[in-house]
Formats: structure tokens, sequence, C-alpha cells
């Protein structure tokens, strides 16, 4: 039996041989657990405050933007209502007297037409009146029948029945066109 290596005595607790030995403070444990969770509560507060100023600032917004839709005519419906009060002193005109006062409505509804049309300018709001015979444009423009022309090609405007409007270039009311069609081919002879 060869001895060159003599057994060593065997520990019976291997762990505590490997691991350092550790002095456990209650009291500074309990004052780290202590200070942590005044920590916690200090950040608890700041979130929550946080999160109420971010409730409050949503709240603030839809009220804002709420506002905004109530009221976003209110300078446009200033303006028109000059228009109106012109075309209630026309209506004072009394049109039995002579055609001088004939000629003062006149004169008042053209200054009228001239008033809307100041204020559609300032308002970006313009007008769509497609010439006769400029090309149909389905974007600006509706067509509300078709008739023979031999005078305007097909599918240019014939007839504007009513007026179309844009609002900063975009289509508020289509303009009311009668568009123009080849006319119907004459039948032919021993037809």
């Amino acid at each position: 039996m060869n001895s060159s290596n003599p057994a060593a005595p065997e520990d019976p607790n291997p762990a505590a041989a490997t691991a350092p030995e550790v002095t456990v403070d209650m009291e500074t444990l309990k004052a780290e657990l202590a200070a942590a969770q005044t920590q916690a509560a200090g950040n608890l507060d700041k979130f929550m405050r946080a999160k109420a100023e971010t409730e409050n600032v949503r709240r603030r917004a839809e009220t804002d933007v709420a506002s905004a839709h109530k009221f976003a005519i209110e300078r446009f419906a200033l303006e028109m209502l000059a228009v109106k009060d012109s075309l209630e002193r026309a209506r004072t005109v009394d049109l039995k007297t002579s055609d001088a006062a004939l000629e003062k409505m006149f004169e008042g509804i053209d200054l009228t037409l001239k008033l809307m049309d100041s204020i559609f300018q300032k308002f970006a709001l313009t007008q769509v009146s497609p010439a006769i015979g400029e090309k149909f444009d389905p974007e600006k423009h509706q067509a509300m029948s078709a008739q023979d022309s031999a005078e305007v090609p097909p599918n240019h405007v014939l007839m504007v029945l009513q007026k179309g409007y844009l609002l900063n270039n975009r289509l508020l009311r289509p303009a009311l066109v009668i568009v123009a069609r080849a006319p119907a081919d004459a039948p032919g002879p021993g037809a």
C-alpha cells in the first residue's frame, strides 16, 4: 500500500469552509429597509403626481379642442353679420315708390355681394365656377346630367347649375354642371 497521499480529515460541512463568514447586524438591516421603504413611498408619490398632472393636461387639451370646434367659425360668423344687416336694409326699400328705389336696392345687393366676396377671400373660400366648354373635372364638378351638343366637346361643361366652393383648397361643395356628350348619330339610309 502506497502512503504517498496521506488521507485528510473530512470536513462535516463543506459549504461552511468555502463561504465567508457573514455577520448580520439586525439594526443595520432594519435601517436599510426603512430607507428603501421611504424612497419607494417618495417615488410612488412622484409617480402619482406626474400621472395626475398628465391627466389634467389631457383634460385641458380635450376642453381646448372642444372649444375650438365649437367656436371655430366665430370670426366668419361675425363677418357674415354685416352681410345679413346689408340684406335686411335692402328689404326695407319700398319698390312701389319709384324706379330709383329699385336701382338703390340693386346697388345695395351688388355692394352686399362684394362684401361677401371679400369675406370669402379673408377665409380662403374660393369659388368653383367652370366656364362653358371647360373640361369636366370630377374632383370639383358634379354632373347632374349629360346633353347632346354639337358646339361643346364631349365631357366638357355645357352649363353651370350651381357654383361650387373650395375652403383652403379643399372641396367644400362641388359645382353642379350639365356635361356635353356627342350628338346621337342620325340613322343611316335604309334603316
